[in-house]
């Protein structure tokens, strides 16, 4: 067995192998811990959160780069490594180290990036689950490549594989592909974004609720869920009362008798009118009521009463209450809101017999 020569001691070589990895490691370790509370103090004063998820983030791949490091020394520094063949199997191991480090790095810091941002970043807000699925696949990915050609593999071969490959993936999975890129569409053309009330297509109303790779959730008022494919959600038509602003006017339909005083009318809704949009919730106070009149109907003058509200929900309370207060003030006024009326020519129905 090989031996070196230390002063006048003749130590075995699988002694000082060991020995000098664990001094090695010992060390590198005793000086990341130094460094790593001297940067965190350092990262604790700032104000962004970027510096201190990228120190988190490190803290496992450098573990792993300390002890491939060791390795790669101590090839380097004792005789013994050098002999035929050991070279060549520490340096593989060190590449595909540092490729795993390098891809556990990024892999962890942009992924609680993410999270970090979820909240402030409107498209992370409303898919961030694909943002990072996306991340992750592809930093794994390319992590393999590097990692296969670390250890000789040509990753030519393997490209032109994965590319018949992802054609018959593709060919079998085009549905769940639709519904994919159909996702992307809607975060980048951003017509809905979680918490949004829309209404569908085939008329159900209600919140956003989430937005995931195959499918939309949106949470209606009686607080089911109704799941629509993101291809059929991209291809059907909605509303959506958010855009271009969370505000909406609220239109209230009245219909009074033609005997009325429609100046006065007019002027008692208004005054109505502005009460509710003051004393009830959900009301815009600063906005200014109004009456349009619009047809003569068969049983009296119609017109409708223009309300706001700061949301969608909030117009059924607001119409709620106006119309109570409307009907009690017409009442008072003496301002009459007319039945239907139908009539009927007796004559002219029995000369249509005879």
């Amino acid at each position: 067995m090989d031996e070196i020569i230390l002063g006048n001691i003749m130590v075995p070589s699988w002694i000082i192998l060991p020995a000098f990895f664990i001094a090695w490691v010992s060390g590198l370790f005793v000086l990341k811990k130094i460094l790593f509370g001297t940067v965190r103090k350092l990262t604790a004063k700032t104000r962004t959160r970027i510096d201190d998820i990228l120190i988190s983030a490190a803290d496992l791949p450098l573990t792993l780069l300390i002890f491939g490091s060791g390795a790669a020394v101590m090839e380097r520094l004792i005789p013994y490594a050098t002999h035929a063949g050991l070279t060549n199997d520490f340096l593989v191991a060190f590449k595909a180290v540092t490729v795993v480090a390098i891809v556990l790095f990024t892999e962890r810091a942009l992924t609680r990036i993410i999270y970090e941002y979820a909240d402030k970043v409107e498209i992370l807000k409303s898919s961030g689950g694909i943002v990072r699925g996306f991340m992750r696949l592809a930093v794994i990915g390319i992590g393999l490549l590097v990692l296969l050609d670390s250890f000789g593999v040509s990753v030519t071969p393997v490209l032109a594989s994965l590319g018949i490959g992802s054609l018959a993936v593709a060919l079998a999975l085009q549905p769940t592909l639709e519904n994919l890129f159909a996702g992307i569409q809607i975060v980048i053309d951003k017509p809905i974004h979680v918490g949004h009330f829309i209404k569908l297509e085939s008329g159900e109303e209600g919140y956003v609720h989430k937005i995931g790779w195959r499918s939309t959730w949106v949470r209606l008022l009686s607080n089911n869920i109704v799941i629509l494919s993101n291809k059929n959600l991209v291809n059907s038509k909605i509303t959506n009362y958010y855009y271009p602003d969370k505000e909406l006017a609220v239109l209230v339909e009245v219909s009074v008798h033609y005997q009325s005083d429609l100046e006065m009318v007019e002027r008692v809704t208004v005054e109505e009118a502005k009460k509710v949009m003051r004393e009830v919730a959900g009301g815009v106070p600063v906005f200014e009521p109004f009456v349009r009149y619009h047809t003569f109907g068969e049983s009296g003058v119609g017109f409708t009463v223009i309300l706001r509200a700061r949301e969608f929900t909030d117009a059924y309370l607001i119409k709620h209450e106006f119309i109570k207060r409307l009907h009690q003030r017409f009442a008072g006024e003496g301002i009459v809101i007319p039945y239907p009326v139908r009539a009927v020519n007796y004559e002219q129905e029995k000369a249509a017999r005879k």
